[in-house]
């Protein structure tokens, strides 16, 4: 009877979605995941997803900020030699192509293999950090 219900259980566990299917819910629930104690791959993934998410969401607010500011660059320029916000979006734009493209270089070290995703969302995080600072550096005037 053990043995029966042991490999029920087994059985059970397997078709239950992982965390990152169910967008880190489990029964409805949001799961709690100690990222700082990350240990399955689903884990380490679904934080490295979050830290994504954390960076594109600072990244953004960085991004409007120095907008403002090429905004009021603009501004002060004559109409024939405005072009601030316009370099900015361009350069933002081809920002999200290198790095959407280098982290999926990156994630071919692990092609094919579960941690590939923590790979990509990791670079992810790293690169938008990176700009981060670079856009907060230029809206600060350094």
């Amino acid at each position: 009877m053990i043995r029966n219900l042991a490999f029920a259980l087994a059985l059970l566990l397997a078709a239950s979605p992982t965390l990152a299917e169910t967008g880190g819910k489990v029964g409805g629930k949001a799961a709690k995941i100690d990222c700082a104690n990350a240990m399955s791959q689903v884990e380490m993934t679904y934080c490295a997803e979050q830290d994504w998410n954390a960076a594109d969401a600072e990244l953004n607010t960085a991004y409007a900020a120095t907008k403002d500011l090429m905004k009021q660059i603009d501004a002060a320029l004559p109409a024939d030699q405005q072009g601030a916000v316009t370099s900015l979006r361009d350069a933002q734009r081809a920002w999200i192509a290198f790095r959407d493209s280098a982290c999926a270089a990156e994630g071919y070290t692990m092609r094919g293999g579960t941690g590939e995703s923590m790979v990509i969302y990791s670079c992810r995080a790293r690169l938008t950090q990176a700009r981060t600072a670079d856009l907060q550096a230029l809206s600060a005037g350094n």
